[in-house]
């Protein structure tokens, strides 16, 4: 996938033709462009008929030969149904796909593999479970992208019981794992291990829920996870994901506020929106991290956040320590899929995080805790981190 199409019809371009956004999404961000020439009939003939009929009859014959001979195990199909497309919400398939093909040029860019957008139009968790196993003997691995909590979920761990490729949903996973190169060398910055660390998360959907477990699968001492109705804890009525998360978190049982949990703190994670008050950020513990990650609008002010932290991330790119998924998601599953691996596990994400927050290196500094989202060597040494730790596991073909 690479270049712009023909832009075809632009109705109403003299709306759109102050703003550069627009002129780049003209036409679309994606084509397809063949790797094989056809000067000659000699070419025809090996291309296709009658010379592909051999390929397909060996295929057909050993199944395995389709990783060699077809370009489906180098491809990644990026699908949405368009209901939690960035902070826009549920903007519906269409809305979506200038994101997803975004999403395929990054895949391209960052980890030098082909992807294609993929937009349902239905919310229906079987209907979209069923679609994308339909489908998936055309690619290699299988990107979720943008599905609304709680549907996600089970969406994301059916087709991962129910394929043999890599399938992991990004905005939890992806975020997760960036999350936890951060705080890494964040801890690292303020002398502090993870396991001394008491958290709270602001946000119990998608990303929240993944980040509590791998923070929580690396050794984070303590998390305390918030929703709209304060912190979750044993004493309230809850069911799906949030039932795990008050099983697995809160050991001291708090029942108060969000707010009033930040106090004594270390680490707060906001991935959730709308916006906390100085108060709070004031009350917790000396040399605090704050990760603030909601976008465009933090939910803690930075340059607040800066009077009392001795560390602050955020998603936007305008600012140090954006804490970005393109640092994960292109060395995930260009390592998984150059391993030949068959899923994407807990511990192939703990080794993402460690090679990215590996980077850094000895730069390490309170505003230089994850690399650059442009920096070339991330995806590098995520892809061989993941295939590394693929292969120890055993999960590969």
């Amino acid at each position: 996938m690479s270049g712009n199409a023909a832009s075809g019809d632009h109705v109403g371009t003299d709306r759109f033709a102050s703003d550069p956004a627009f002129a780049v999404h003209e036409g679309g961000k994606l084509s397809v462009s063949s790797t094989r020439s056809i000067g000659s009939i000699a070419d025809l003939a090996l291309t296709y008929t009658p010379g592909v009929a051999r390929v397909s009859s060996a295929i057909a014959a050993e199944p395995d030969l389709a990783r060699r001979f077809t370009w489906a195990p180098r491809v990644v199909a990026v699908v949405s149904d368009g209901t939690a497309v960035l902070g826009l919400g549920d903007i519906g398939p269409v809305a979506s796909l200038p994101v997803m093909e975004g999403k395929a040029c990054l895949f391209s860019e960052f980890a030098g593999l082909s992807a294609v957008p993929i937009v349902l139009a239905t919310t229906d968790v079987d209907e979209i479970v069923e679609t994308v196993a339909a489908i998936a003997p055309s690619f290699g691995g299988i990107n979720l992208e943008d599905i609304s909590a709680p549907r996600c979920f089970e969406i994301e761990a059916r087709l991962r019981d129910r394929l043999d490729i890599p399938v992991m949903h990004d905005d939890q996973h992806g975020t997760a794992i960036v999350v936890l190169a951060a705080l890494r060398n964040a801890a690292r910055v303020v002398g502090r291990d993870l396991a001394d660390l008491r958290v709270v998360v602001s946000g119990a959907g998608a990303a929240g829920v993944a980040c509590t477990k791998i923070l929580l699968e690396a050794g984070v001492g303590e998390i305390a996870v918030a929703d709209s109705q304060g912190i979750l804890h044993a004493g309230r009525e809850v069911t799906g994901t949030k039932q795990w998360l008050v099983e697995n978190t809160n050991r001291s049982g708090f029942a108060g506020t969000m707010a009033a949990a930040l106090e004594g703190a270390d680490v707060y994670l906001g991935v959730s929106g709308g916006s906390v008050p100085e108060a709070a950020i004031a009350s917790m513990a000396d040399d605090a991290i704050v990760f603030s990650l909601a976008n465009p609008i933090p939910e803690v002010d930075p340059e607040m956040a800066a009077r009392h932290a001795a560390v602050v991330a955020t998603g936007r790119s305008d600012l140090p320590n954006q804490i970005n998924n393109v640092l994960a998601f292109p060395g995930v599953f260009r390592g998984a899929i150059d391993a030949g691996a068959t899923r994407i596990t807990e511990e192939m994400k703990l080794a993402a995080a460690s090679a990215i927050a590996g980077v850094v290196g000895e730069d390490l500094r309170a505003d230089y805790i994850v690399p650059s989202p442009l920096d070339r060597r991330v995806a590098t040494a995520v892809a061989e981190a993941v295939a590394a730790c693929a292969r120890d596991q055993g999960v590969t073909r």
